[in-house]
């Protein structure tokens, strides 16, 4: 389309072009056969496709008419034709004089969060309806979301979204949809779903609110893939009442995440001035991939402090559960003690000697000596010399476990060796080669908070991580404590939270 005034498909009279993207360009237009104005969008291919990439593209666009002609809503920019001209298929489309909140957010700057909960709430029960009809729409950004002027959001541009039962025509390999409003699950390669597109709007509405999308922006679109599939948020610092609501969007577990009609609530619930209760605390363990395309897991899957051990791994045992079997071990050698100590007392000759120390005597024959008696004799002698450690053991202090901590943090990533030695078993069964290939992305790590003791086992810290392509990220880590033989805290387990 070169020129305005131009006829399409004998009615379609071209007026003014009015917004242009990767994949069409969009025109106001006058049906003349309806009389009325409607919006053109024709495909715009890019120079040097094949012939088989151009009835690709031809293929894409007729799907996208296809899909969204199946949803009606007042939410939803309708479709109400798909015509050709010369030869390519072109979108006629329900015009609304609008703006994007792309357009908004860059030319007035961040939204307040109510009238970013009246938008979201707006989109949302238009992407519930969608995800009803069996369409995820996997782009969903602030360039996607139209504000009318009478205060309406309309949700456009299905170009790359699936229908579920309708065939793919996206390139293999092709990761669709724009990185910085990707879910983790996405980022990870993953087919996008439902609870997609629920994480996208909560990135969208969080852009509105804060100035820019939850991992931010960069140039360097692998960059910054790696970052969205750590699905690590950092809270909105301008949310307000809208914190909580968004929160439950970003969660990075999809399972975890509400659906889009109980997000639609949320966002409602915002807009109307009515609490919305904080989620619940959650881990996200992300599967060993490369960003965009899933890979068969390795024995032992990167050890980036956080992360839970594979279902492979020898069973973990929490902190808690690890002290009180410890305990009953105690107790139970305490027991054996005394009582080898209450039978050899009996014997002539014993009264006040020490029991040895060393390995325990062969067993007398069976007919002089009775078996309960060897039994008792053996624990006793055989655990003399470990049971004085564990009892004597010095419980150390707040400030023990927490410069322990400390020290940890200071050796890595420069001493893994150290810093290695310093991690108890569930953090080692995970593998060493795993662990120093998380840590040779990172250049340093700076403790922003603590680490404060909790009481328990626990230890929070509050760490910034700056890795060796200069991104920095903030993450609060809650650490689970254990002791070994010695009575030295090592770090057990490692619970990644929003700050």
């Amino acid at each position: 389309m070169s020129a305005e005034g131009r006829l399409i498909a004998g009615r379609y009279r071209l007026e003014t072009q009015i917004g242009s993207g990767a994949m069409g360009v969009v025109w106001r237009a006058v049906d003349e056969r309806l009389h009325r104005t409607v919006a053109v969008k024709q495909l715009l291919l890019q120079p040097g496709y094949t012939p088989e990439e151009t009835e690709e593209a031809r293929q894409r666009s007729m799907r996208e008419g296809r899909i969204a002609a199946r949803l009606q809503h007042q939410n939803a920019i309708v479709v109400f034709d798909v015509a050709e001209d010369e030869g390519q298929p072109v979108l006629v489309m329900e015009y609304l004089p609008s703006q994007s909140l792309a357009t908004v957010i860059s030319e007035q700057g961040v939204l307040p969060p109510q009238q970013v909960a009246r938008i979201g709430a707006q989109v949302a029960g238009a992407l519930a309806a969608a995800h009803m009809a069996g369409i995820v729409h996997r782009d969903l950004k602030p360039g996607n979301i139209l504000l009318g002027d009478n205060g309406m959001a309309k949700i456009t541009d299905f170009g790359i979204s699936r229908a579920i039962g309708d065939v793919s025509v996206t390139k293999s390999g092709i990761l669709a949809g724009t990185p910085a409003y990707l879910a983790p699950e996405v980022a990870l390669g993953r087919d996008p779903a439902p609870a997609s597109d629920v994480f996208s709007l909560g990135s969208t509405l969080y852009a509105a609110i804060e100035g820019e999308p939850p991992f931010g922006v960069d140039e360097n679109a692998i960059s910054l893939l790696h970052r969205v599939a750590r699905g690590q948020v950092e809270p909105p610092r301008q949310a307000g009442p809208m914190t909580a609501a968004l929160m439950q969007l970003l969660r990075p577990d999809p399972v975890d995440r509400p659906t889009m009609a109980q997000a639609r609530g949320l966002l409602q619930a915002v807009a109307d001035g009515r609490p919305v209760a904080a989620p619940a605390p959650t881990k996200w363990a992300p599967p060993p991939t490369t960003v965009g395309r899933p890979e068969q897991a390795p024995a032992n899957p990167p050890t980036q402090v956080g992360a839970v051990a594979p279902a492979s791994a020898a069973p973990e045992r929490k902190p808690r559960q690890a002290l009180l079997w410890a305990m009953a071990i105690m107790i139970a050698v305490l027991v054996g003690i005394l009582v080898a100590s209450f039978v050899s007392s009996g014997e002539p000759g014993n009264q006040g000697q020490p029991q040895p120390s060393g390995p325990a005597p062969a067993p007398a024959p069976a007919s002089t000596a009775p078996a309960t008696t060897t039994a008792a004799s053996t624990t006793a002698t055989s655990t003399s010399t470990t049971a004085p450690t564990s009892s004597t053991a010095k419980q150390p202090s707040k400030s023990d476990i927490e410069g322990v901590v400390k020290d940890y943090y200071s050796l890595v990533p420069n001493n893994l060796d150290r810093a290695w030695s310093m991690l108890g078993p569930s953090l080692q069964a995970q593998g060493k080669d795993s662990y120093e290939r998380f840590w040779k992305r990172i250049d340093k790590v700076d403790i922003v908070f603590g680490p404060q003791f909790t009481g328990g086992d626990k230890v929070v810290a509050v760490l910034r991580f700056t890795t060796k392509d200069g991104s920095t990220s903030t993450e609060r880590h809650v650490l689970g404590m254990v002791m070994n033989a010695s009575g030295q805290p090592l770090i057990n387990t490692d619970q990644l939270q929003g700050r």
